[in-house]
């Protein structure tokens, strides 16, 4: 689970790459959505995994 950002930020990265490598308009489109998707995935990720982060620690204190 504590790559799944990464694992995101990966994919927006693919997504990116396949928009650039794309010759027509619509897929363009729809991979740059998909990178803009991906990333959002990815920054809710690692934020859901600072708040686990801190949650556990008040326990372990």
């Amino acid at each position: 689970m504590s790559d799944d950002a990464a694992t995101f930020r990966g994919r927006a990265d693919q997504a990116r790459a396949d928009a650039a490598a794309s010759n027509l308009q619509n897929v363009r489109d729809r991979c740059e959505r998909s990178a803009v998707t991906w990333d959002a995935m990815a920054v809710r990720a690692e934020r859901i995994a600072q708040e686990r982060a801190a949650r556990a620690t008040p326990r372990e204190a």
